[in-house]
């Protein structure tokens, strides 16, 4: 099966720029009122940024040029008054796009969570955990000051430079036209700027997802690793992670940080002109000495606001890959979705049928592999079907086929007559209960791990479980009984006693269909007899699917299919096999021997 590692970049398709910022934007519509009064502080900040040069023009040529202190006077007590409620009303609307843009992100990340909760085995066969969790935490809050920013950065400035322009134009054309003469320069050095940043965020991108996922796996695997001392190992590779990481972010910088010099170098050209035109070419008296200090105030505010959009816009293209990788994400479609017209499975009696069945992994790549061919079979109601064969051979995958975690290619999967491509998932699901050699154990009580199989089940209905199964004695002697704290993955447990915990949450659900996937290989052989009598007591009447390599354990079994070469070589009840002396004859001796 095709899996990218954590040695691999993750392909991603690249988005046009605008229409990430247009799909960012999208999610204030749930804060329109917040925004419109945002953008109401907005206008008035902005309104008070662009009277503040003409009034200074004003205090100059009228109040300074004739001695008029009083005026001055009283004209600065109204500047004062303006601008103390420019800051507050700068500190409001700050504070509430920061508030906005958390909300949106925890909005972005649960969107993100339970999309990838619908998503098949398919997608979680391919790649790692860490890239996902990286996409999950790190590139969703990279999106955090790109949603507030665009806001409280792109629509004022861009006003504002309107604003400037306009006020500009209309006081004086020819200095108007002096200030702007760098913008052609600015706008060529930018196109070059951020087409080369762009792609270099996208590969620095992709090297933390590939630190992220080397991580995860090292914590996960820790006990393997410290049990080989592999420790160097595991540390070389780190390094060698880490370093493409840090190497990525620095050429990335590299060319980021062209973005505020190229800038400061446009207005300085800018500013250069506009005086040497103003003074030398035009001058007194057409030109003021307040006039020439108000547009020493336009200029920096045209300027400035070019620098905080180039800022913005450099911020964008840093995170725009980020952006890219969770929509690319919450754009995946879910490989096993119910149809159209999917129907509700009513309350099933067990009976499975197989019909002409073939599945291939990796379908139409260069990994494809045929695990089964043209495979049928029924079951009845009630029945215990035994799976064995060699390492696969594809038993496992009947299991996960009959649960629809993934979709058949040819044939058809019928449960009481109900083909599985047309009911809803969720009512199927319900009413199986999967069980494997590796479950997990969730951070929790044990309570809370027992009844997560079915939420609402009772005090009565948990101990009874547990009891089936033979875990309540060990249970109850632990130090607070069914209340214990358990860490992630039942550290602290034993092998079997994880298991049997996972047992009691597959019992107590109550399932119509039982997959029981090497579901007793790690219990020991006195503890694995108390299971089978609770098995057997507990799933009277109920159709199970087994899977086991200890052939010993499915005696019981009404009948056992011998699964190799894509499909079932033999079938019959234990006793008619070893009549047989074939395939499961020589599974079975080898055993023995």
């Amino acid at each position: 099966m095709a899996v990218n590692s954590f040695r691999e970049d993750e392909q991603v398709e690249s988005m046009g720029k605008w229409k990430v910022i247009v799909r960012l934007l999208s999610y204030l519509r749930d804060h329109i009122k917040t925004v419109i009064f945002v953008l109401i502080c907005m206008g008035i900040t902005i309104g008070i940024s662009l009277v503040n040069p003409l009034l200074i023009e004003y205090a100059i040529d009228e109040f300074i040029g004739k001695e008029n202190i009083k005026g001055l006077l009283a004209l600065g007590i109204f500047c004062m008054l303006l601008n103390v409620a420019y800051v507050l009303l700068v500190k409001v609307r700050m504070y509430l796009m920061a508030k906005i843009s958390n909300k949106i992100l925890l909005s972005v990340r649960q969107e993100l969570y339970e999309h990838i909760q619908k998503l098949s085995f398919k997608f979680f066969d391919s790649r790692p955990s860490g890239k996902i969790l990286s996409r999950i935490i790190g590139d969703v809050n990279s999106l955090k000051d790109v949603l507030s920013n665009a806001v409280t950065t792109l629509i004022p400035d861009f006003i504002t430079i309107i604003g400037v322009l306009v006020i500009m134009f209309v006081k004086n054309w020819k200095l108007a036209l002096a200030s702007l003469c760098a913008i052609p320069l600015l706008m060529v050095g930018m196109f070059i700027i951020q087409k080369f940043s762009h792609e270099r965020w996208h590969i620095h991108r992709k090297k933390s997802s590939n630190l992220n996922a080397f991580v995860h796996e090292d914590i996960a695997g820790i006990r393997v690793v410290q049990s080989l001392c592999a420790q160097v190992e595991t540390k070389k590779t780190f390094d060698e992670l880490a370093k493409e990481h840090r190497n990525s972010f620095i050429r990335a910088c590299a060319v980021n940080d062209m973005f505020f010099p190229c800038v400061d170098f446009c207005w300085g050209i800018g500013s250069m002109i506009m005086y040497l035109i103003g003074v030398k070419y035009i001058g007194f008296p057409e030109i003021s000495i307040g006039l020439l200090a108000s547009f020493g105030m336009y200029i920096g505010m045209f300027w400035d606001p070019i620098s905080n959009l180039s800022s913005f816009y450099n911020q964008l293209v840093s995170n725009m890959s980020a952006a890219e990788r969770v929509f690319e994400l919450l754009d995946t479609e879910p490989d096993i979705v119910d149809e159209t017209n999917a129907v509700e499975l009513p309350e099933i009696k067990g009976a499975v049928e197989f019909k002409n069945v073939s599945f291939t992994y990796d379908e139409g790549t260069t990994s494809e592999t045929k695990v089964l061919e043209n495979v049928s079979f029924t079951v009845k109601p009630g029945e215990t079907i035994a799976l064995v064969g060699p390492t696969g051979a594809g038993k496992t995958t009947i299991v996960n086929l009959i649960s629809r975690f993934y979709d058949i290619q040819e044939g058809n999967i019928y449960i009481d007559g109900y083909d599985l491509k047309e009911v809803a998932l969720h009512s199927l699901r319900q009413q199986m209960g999967v069980m494997t050699q590796d479950n997990f154990i969730f951070h929790g009580t044990i309570r809370e791990n027992i009844m997560y199989g079915k939420l609402d089940a009772t005090e009565e209905e948990m101990i009874a479980a547990a009891k089936a199964v033979n875990a309540h004695d060990f249970i109850m002697k632990m130090e607070k009984g069914y209340d214990t704290e358990l860490s992630e993955r039942g550290a602290g447990l034993s092998i079997g006693q994880r298991q049997l915990i996972a047992f009691a949450r597959t019992m107590i659900s109550m399932p119509k269909i039982l997959i029981l996937d090497e579901a007793t290989s790690s219990i020991d052989t006195h503890t694995e007899r108390m299971v089978q009598e609770g098995i057997a007591a507990l799933l009277a009447d109920r159709t199970s699917f087994v899977i086991a390599h200890r052939l010993s354990t499915i005696q019981n079994a009404d009948r056992i299919f011998v699964i190799d070469d894509g499909g079932i070589v033999e079938s019959g009840s234990p006793a008619e096999l070893m009549a047989l002396k074939g395939a499961y004859y020589r599974l079975y001796m080898a055993q023995v021997v």
